[in-house]
């Protein structure tokens, strides 16, 4: 049966719903973790509330590490839909979720029906993209643009694209590295500057340069970009050095940002985040430098792909700042490269390779209730042993899919095998990360946040000792004086020294004023300013933290 049948159609159509309903269906689930989807809630919070849209501020200061798209996206879902924890996540799984659809559109265009649907399946239960898809950070936007660019460019350059398609789809191009840049900084036009010229310098393909429209891309790259850059920087003009030299040269080159791993620590990374594809990947990355059309002059779609996954990997690989969801860019790439691999592959062949997939699945199903010995005094047994349930049930899920799909590409049915996979992988993504929440009374402050509302009061001073809580600021709607403690809001305490207090001598000398007022420290702060004779009276606490007020 093809897949343009009435039944495929009808198929199709519902295995889009049931993506639509599990990939969005979570998003509100989980209290929001500390430290990234604090951060990411509470900038375009005060965004909102100040009515401030050009200076980004986190807890009231200055906060340029990032551009402001993402906070202009989730201010206005705030202003539109109220501040949920969906809200606060809906631009990662929307952005997530129309990369799915853009790897399906793209791979449909430029192979075949069965490869858009393949790599879509791939990218949707790719380990990896599933988790950032589901979490407030900034790198699956980013992702979403990049993805983008990448696929204008797969489809302005293909064989038979006549010359409007090819300027319509480099407009597409320079856009996507518009909101890439916008998105997260100048990594959104230099990495794929970068694979451009690397193709074209291994290529040979120089006439390639003179279907970039450049003039024209420019400009449209400049009218998005360039306004709010411009703006931030008439109205800061300490923006420019902080976020072009600091932010990015000094990010890559040093260790100023404390994010140092050995370059080789992405590739637990990437062999983890491509599950359960990770056989598929190998075999389609080893093949897909000579996939393609043997003609010299003919562009070369796979060579792109394999140039970008391997060039994107090799940089931050090299990078003296790494985070795992750094990677993320590739994995649309490498969706194509696999869902063309999957077209290619007998039923039988794919079965052997798609074996140790559920030997693994039954290993995480065994090794799940381990999960308890990561406990510690911070993070106690007790909550680790909830995890592990899900955990274990998760495993489960995907061992049972494993399991299925095998039996589907035994019995030659290889669209049934690959959609199971994915779903299962899903699935299985979906469920373990819902089973964080049991691990949130450590690593939200939400709980925490509700004991002491009834102690809250408007212009009462609320003081974080030693420490900064993400999510304590969004939880209660109001910011927290500094209290030796800098990190990430160095640059903008320097602009506003006045509204922190660098020393304990000057929270002990603010604390002792006849003056209501509210504390948060670590608990073991908490003892030894205890010991010392400050007043303090406890009126929350967990593992992670401690709440006081005046006595």
């Amino acid at each position: 049966m093809t897949p343009s049948s009435p039944f495929a159609q009808r198929g199709f159509i519902l295995l889009l719903a049931t993506l639509l309903l599990i990939w969005f269906g979570t998003i509100d689930y989980r209290h929001l973790v500390k430290p990234d989807e604090g951060r990411y809630a509470e900038i375009p919070h005060e965004m909102m509330v100040s009515g401030n849209w050009l200076t980004p501020r986190l807890n009231d200061l200055k906060y340029f590490e990032k551009p402001a798209l993402q906070y202009w996206a989730t201010a206005v879902a705030y202003e539109l839909f109220g501040e949920h924890h969906w809200t606060a996540r809906l631009w990662s799984a929307l952005t997530g979720f129309l990369g799915i659809a853009l790897v399906y559109f793209t791979g449909r265009r430029l192979w075949s029906a069965n490869t858009g649907l393949y790599a879509a399946a791939v990218l949707a239960s790719s380990l990896l993209y599933v988790l950032i898809g589901h979490i407030n950070t900034l790198d699956m936007g980013v992702t979403f643009f990049m993805g983008l660019s990448m696929a204008g460019f797969l489809l302005a350059h293909r064989p038979g694209a006549n010359a409007g398609e090819n300027k319509w789809w480099m407009h597409v191009v320079w856009a996507g590295l518009a909101f890439s840049v916008l998105s997260k900084g100048l990594i959104g036009l230099v990495l794929p500057g970068a694979v451009l010229v690397l193709y074209t310098l291994i290529q040979r393909d120089w006439a390639l340069w003179k279907r970039l429209h450049l003039v024209s891309g420019l400009t449209l790259f400049l009218l998005i970009s360039a306004p709010w850059f411009i703006a931030v920087s008439i109205a800061n003009p300490e923006f420019f050095h902080f976020f072009f030299i600091h932010e990015h040269f000094e990010r890559f080159l040093t260790k100023v940002h404390h994010r140092y791993q050995p370059w080789w620590a992405f590739v637990p990374i990437l062999l983890a985040g491509s599950l359960p594809w990770i056989t598929v990947m190998f075999d389609a990355l080893a093949r897909a430098w000579n996939a393609d059309s043997a003609e010299p002059k003919t562009f070369k779609p796979q060579r792109f792909l394999l140039i970008w996954s391997v060039f994107i990997f090799a940089f931050f690989s090299v990078s003296n700042s790494k985070l795992p969801s750094y990677i993320l860019p590739i994995f649309p790439a490498l969706a194509l490269l696999i869902g063309v691999r999957l077209t290619q592959l007998s039923p039988r062949t794919l079965f052997w390779m798609m074996a140790p997939i559920a030997v693994l699945a039954g290993i995480a199903f065994l090794l799940s209730p381990f999960a308890v010995t990561f406990a510690d005094e911070e993070v106690p047994v007790a909550l680790y042993r909830e995890y592990a349930v899900w955990l274990t049930a998760a495993a489960a899920i995907w061992l049972t899919g494993s399991m299925i799909g095998l039996y589907l590409l035994r019995r030659n049915h290889v669209t049934g095998g690959i959609i199971t996979f994915a779903l299962s992988g899903l699935i299985f993504a979906q469920t373990a990360l819902s089973g964080h929440e049991s691990l949130s009374p450590a690593s939200s402050a939400w709980r925490i946040a509700q004991q002491i509302q009834p102690y809250l009061k408007p212009d009462a001073p609320f003081y974080s000792v030693s420490m900064y809580e993400q999510t304590l600021p969004y939880y209660i709607k109001r910011t927290v004086t500094l209290v030796a403690f800098q990190d990430e809001m160095e640059f903008g305490l320097k602009q506003e020294p006045q509204k922190w207090l660098p020393t304990f001598a000057d929270f002990e000398r603010e604390w002792r004023k006849p003056v209501y007022a509210l504390a948060i420290m670590e608990p073991a702060l908490y003892q030894r300013l205890k010991s010392e004779g400050l007043p303090m009276q406890v009126i929350a606490q967990d593992t992670r933290r401690v709440v006081v007020k005046k006595p």
